[in-house]
């Protein structure tokens, strides 16, 4: 049996350049050993455990939805809003809720505090987000690409 003691785990922190996104992370799976670009799923786990800390009145990351994964949170502490398709609901401290794949999401803590939850997730291979406010797609295979389309004739560029 691997053991870690999460308390003692130092986050990792991400900013979007301009700050309106932000979080901190604890990846419990990776302490455990999870590889997340093998496809054998002894080494990749079958899902995937990370304690998240949204700074006070910044949010998690852009609104997307999973193409294939399921995600469940569970709030430890702090309050915020969970945001969907059907707008944003507050969440605080013991509240557990989950996104189903195609849900589009995000998380935002409230002004007053910071808001800190476990995400377990997971780990469909071959999985893609959509990011519905800025309207393009994050592909993870075979590598992280970002991509951005709109609709074309069909004969465009080809006379």
């Amino acid at each position: 049996m691997k053991k870690i003691n999460t308390h003692t785990m130092p986050e990792e922190p991400w900013t979007s350049p301009k700050g309106k996104f932000s979080v901190t992370s604890k990846n419990v799976s990776h302490a455990l050993g999870r590889d997340p670009a093998s496809t054998d799923l002894m080494r990749r786990h079958p899902f995937d455990v990370e304690i998240s800390r949204v700074p006070a009145g910044k949010t998690s990351f852009p609104f997307h939805s999973h193409s294939a994964q399921w995600e469940f949170y569970h709030v430890v502490s702090g309050k915020g809003f969970a945001r969907d398709s059907e707008g944003e609901t507050p969440i605080e401290a013991g509240d557990a809720f989950m996104f189903e794949p195609g849900a589009a999401h995000t998380i935002r803590a409230d002004e007053s505090c910071d808001l800190v939850f476990y995400v377990v997730a997971d780990n469909p291979i071959g999985e893609s987000c959509y990011y519905p406010d800025s309207r393009k797609w994050l592909v993870r295979s075979p590598q992280r690409s970002l991509i951005r389309s709109e609709p074309l004739q069909y004969l465009d560029g080809e006379e």
